[in-house]
């Protein structure tokens, strides 16, 4: 059966090779502008006499880089030996932790036979470098990179991811309890082409006023929806990151703002703000991006706002897409098999029919034309399953229809519609040796991508006994 599956992915390759054209120069032409509202910055040298010669340009760059990571290691060794004096001088937390410390952590310190401090931690990684746990440097260089290498601002960045943590009882805040309705708001899905977790903020479930303040309304419910997000972080951590060489140290966040109404901002300004100051400030660098989906014109100025409290080192971060981009903007990250269905991917919940190791196959349907894939099946008695997404249904026709080898059968329409917003799964007993033949019409004048994939399976009978 395997042989007979490749078989007919090999010659549907075939077919779809001569059916839509896949020409890379229209590439170029049609691409779309980018909405993200923050671009890494480029660096422009001017030149007052003639300007380098190729070979001399890639020297300097190359020395100028050598460079950087020379400061950069200087940086991170200056950072260690600084950290290590503060574990051994016991004032990593602050000299009024060192002047105050409790008598009965004293105690147990001297019944234990160490010094206080010596083995402290964050995220399970001794901070002690000395103590040369292989997630140290990677912790150390977290900080680092947050405060734009610049040592004195790690390190009080450092002391005060501490003395938060201790302040909060962050140890002991996953054995807390919090309320059901919380985990809608917040939760993991899959993770991107790195392997890093996608977490997903839905605060699109709070499309009206009253569902923000009965979230959000008082003080106490935004302080409990606080310590959850910090209880999910700390979850999450312990659960997905891996603090060693080579391993997924970060996660992104993708925040959902569909349905989200201007009503509610008044409510959501504090907590989304809050919100991101908490993250940065407390776990540096462990968001590798922040990407809002969905996102209505008038939240652009709120966010403007927002930024007077962000670190410079975290607002290129932002990735905005709007609804008619949101499918495109994730695929830039994530697998479709690993992107949920309601944002145009192909991962549904316990799929029975597919795997994540089922292979997707990608075509191109050119602007103000039809494309045509084909899935041939050369004999009868089986079962023919297909999932397929485009990238941007608008002005977007489907249709799937089965045709018969035998001319003298009749064709069968199994389903036809003119758009949809999520990706269309359906499947065809076959009773006789034909293809399904899936054509895309795409009446736009920009080129459409589409992502599918297909299985043929042995039909299963049932039967009843009278």
């Amino acid at each position: 059966m395997e042989e007979h599956t490749n078989h007919v992915r090999e010659e549907s390759r075939e077919t779809l090779s001569s059916k839509i054209d896949t020409d890379d120069e229209e590439d170029e032409e049609e691409e779309e502008e980018e909405e993200e509202l923050y671009d890494d910055a480029q660096s422009e040298t001017s030149y007052k006499d003639d300007p380098p010669k190729p070979d001399q340009e890639d020297d300097t760059i190359n020395e100028s880089m050598q460079i950087m990571r020379l400061s950069r290691k200087k940086a991170l060794l200056h950072f260690r030996c600084r950290v290590e004096d503060a574990i051994l001088g016991n004032y990593l937390l602050g000299k009024s932790d060192k002047n105050h410390l409790a008598r009965h952590d004293h105690d147990n310190y001297s019944k234990a036979g160490k010094e206080p401090l010596r083995d402290i931690s964050l995220w399970s990684v001794p901070l002690l470098p000395s103590a040369g746990h292989e997630g140290t440097d990677i912790i150390l260089l977290k900080f680092l990179k947050a405060s734009g290498f610049k040592v004195s601002e790690a390190f009080h960045m450092l002391q005060n991811t501490l003395r938060w943590r201790k302040e909060n009882k962050v140890e002991q805040i996953l054995d807390e309890k919090f309320p059901s309705d919380l985990e809608k708001l917040l939760y993991i899905n899959s993770t991107d082409m790195e392997g890093r977790p996608l977490c997903y903020h839905a605060y699109g479930v709070l499309k009206d006023m009253d569902s923000c303040r009965r979230m959000f309304g008082s003080k106490e419910k935004c302080e409990e929806f606080f310590r959850w997000t910090v209880h999910f972080m700390e979850k999450s951590v312990k659960k997905n990151l891996s603090f060693k060489p080579g391993g997924v140290d970060s996660m992104v966040h993708i925040m959902d703002l569909k349905n989200l109404q201007k009503s509610s901002m008044k409510e959501l300004r504090y907590v989304l703000k809050s919100n991101f100051i908490l993250l940065q400030d407390n776990y540096p660098e462990l968001i590798h991006k922040h990407v809002m989906i969905n996102v209505p014109f008038w939240y652009y100025t709120f966010h403007v706002l927002i930024l007077r409290f962000i670190h410079q080192s975290n607002k290129n971060k932002f990735i905005f897409a709007r609804p008619s981009r949101v499918t495109k903007t994730l695929l830039k990250f994530v697998a479709p098999e690993d992107l949920p269905v309601q944002y145009g991917g192909l991962k549904r919940e316990n799929d029975s029919d597919f795997s994540q190791t089922d292979k997707v196959s990608e075509a191109i349907v050119r602007k103000n034309s039809i494309g045509k894939i084909q899935i041939p099946v050369h004999e009868a008695g089986v079962t023919v399953a297909w999932d397929l997404t485009v990238v941007g249904w608008d002005s977007v026709s489907y249709k799937e229809e089965f045709i018969p080898d035998d001319e003298c059968s009749y064709k069968i329409l199994i389903r036809m519609m003119k758009r949809s917003d999520e990706s269309m799964r359906n499947s065809f007993y076959i009773s006789e040796p034909g293809k399904i033949m899936i054509s895309i019409d795409n009446r736009t004048y920009k080129k459409k991508r589409v992502l599918y994939r297909t299985k043929t399976r042995p039909t299963m009978y049932i039967f009843f006994k009278s």
